[in-house]
């Protein structure tokens, strides 16, 4: 019997990733359209970086950041997931999977990861290396 339930190369699957795709776009349009019966939720402006799922597809982590810095991220974070099944079932209506996957919400963290690369090639040691490798060829 083969053991081959999961992809176990590096990343994920191509499956994996054009699922993710759907789903960041499904919610990003129903967070777009105010379509959710939330007040809170719907005053926010809240961007939809990344989604990644799971190998089974039945868990998909949604990373979320406030445009602008609008209200805190732990404040989107809350009202995303007091509003989970209602997202879930919007994005079930507009998926054609077998299940719906249950939603995770965090922080997205790309920019600030992005902030910090430049920090760290702006340091002058960082440079001095640089241009060292850059001689050497």
């Amino acid at each position: 019997m083969s053991n081959k339930r999961f992809n176990t190369g590096s990343g994920p699957s191509q499956r994996q990733l054009r699922v993710g795709e759907l789903i960041r776009r499904t919610l990003s349009d129903v967070l777009n359209r105010a379509e959710i019966h939330d007040p809170e939720l719907n005053a926010m402006s809240i961007t939809v970086g990344e989604v990644s799922c799971s190998p089974d597809l039945k868990v998909a982590t949604v990373y979320v950041m406030p445009l602008m810095g609008s209200v805190p991220v732990e404040a989107a974070i809350a009202a995303l997931a007091r509003n989970r099944a209602e997202l879930r079932h919007r994005v079930a209506a507009e998926l054609t999977l077998k299940y719906a996957p249950d939603l995770r919400f965090r922080p997205d963290e790309t920019f600030d990861r992005l902030d910090e690369t430049r920090r760290l090639f702006s340091d002058p040691a960082v440079q001095r290396d640089l241009d060292a490798a850059d001689d050497a060829e």
